[in-house]
């Protein structure tokens, strides 16, 4: 018999309890989305919405896609998934912080003149 026909039986079979506490789980984490939602938390308001969605999304992983019972390198590569995303959040945050709004009023005083010193046109 080769290894493709080999038949391994069925996958992994979660228990009513985890299921229930699961959906349970995500169901008071949504309630919680929601009530950050409708305060203000200043700065924190990103930080605090992006954790309560990173652990409904590791609830869903472990437990709806079996990643608790597979083997580990699937956990390493769902945790590097997340690191990678995390730090790219956290780049982005940071270059957004440093924008500077930038206004064109039409050309200063010292651009023109300079332009005119250079016999270029002006265009208005």
């Amino acid at each position: 018999m080769s290894a493709h026909e080999e038949h391994h039986g069925p996958g992994h079979i979660i228990s009513f309890k985890y299921t229930l506490g699961t959906f349970l789980a995500l169901m008071v984490l949504t309630v919680v989305t929601v009530g950050v939602a409708q305060f203000d938390l200043g700065a924190m308001d990103m930080p605090v919405a992006l954790l309560v969605a990173g652990v409904k999304a590791t609830l869903v992983c472990l437990f709806f896609m079996h990643l608790r019972w597979d083997r580990p390198i699937n956990t390493l590569v769902l945790i590097g998934s997340i690191f990678f995303v995390v730090l790219f959040l956290i780049i982005t945050m940071f270059d957004t912080g440093q924008s500077v709004e930038l206004k064109d009023d039409g050309d200063s005083p010292d651009v023109v003149t300079t332009l005119e010193s250079q016999s270029l046109p002006v265009v208005d």
